[in-house]
């Protein structure tokens, strides 16, 4: 088996790196939704080794070394508690993620974009409270015009949000690819229905 193991190994060697790590903080929640929080399974030994995690699950796959032998994790959870970022970073990808990946005028979920509700050339700046996601047409649509101009309207006005709450969106939109030992750990703080 161990000879099996080192050959299957040499011919792919890129075998191992489909055994990404969750990496939880020291309360048990995931340090981001989205995008979740993985290491690469090289970083998650390291950690172990230098004794800055713990791990909660395994894969089946090991890893050997001359002198050890380790179960690939699959679950980590910090020793230290990293605080989270109170400021949310203005980004493409967090106004995207606050809109819901969806477009704030008709609610179309691709080809999208972003729009300035009041346009630059009106004085409208880029910032949380002026910026929503927005489909090509749409956008196009609505060009330099104000909404009224446009004949438009905003499903949800734009807002800047709280890390809590882009954090809980991100739940809404899982990543391809879930391991089922990181289902007990992704969803235990949701409130449950009674």
């Amino acid at each position: 088996m161990d000879g099996e193991f080192r050959t299957d190994f040499v011919r792919e060697p890129a075998a191992l790196r489909h055994f990404p790590a969750l990496v939880l903080n020291a309360d048990y929640r995931p340090l981001s939704y989205y995008p979740l929080s993985l290491w690469p399974w090289q970083d998650a030994v390291k950690a172990v080794f230098l004794d800055r995690v713990d791990i909660l699950a395994e894969y089946d796959h090991v890893v050997r070394s001359q002198r050890m032998e380790i179960r690939v994790p699959s679950v980590v959870v910090l020793r230290e508690f990293v605080k989270p970022r109170k400021r949310v970073a203005f980004t493409r990808f967090n106004v995207f993620l606050r809109d819901e990946f969806s477009c704030q005028y008709c609610g179309a979920k691709q080809d999208l974009t972003f729009d300035h509700v009041v346009p630059r050339k009106l004085g409208g700046v880029t910032s949380w409270e002026n910026v929503v996601a927005a489909c090509a047409p749409c956008n196009l649509k609505k060009g330099s015009k104000t909404l009224r101009e446009a004949g438009m309207k905003l499903r949800n006005a734009p807002v800047r949000p709280q890390s809590e709450q882009l954090r809980n969106l991100g739940r809404r939109f899982p990543p391809n690819h879930l391991h089922e030992s990181w289902l007990d750990y992704l969803y235990w703080d949701t409130e449950l229905d009674a």
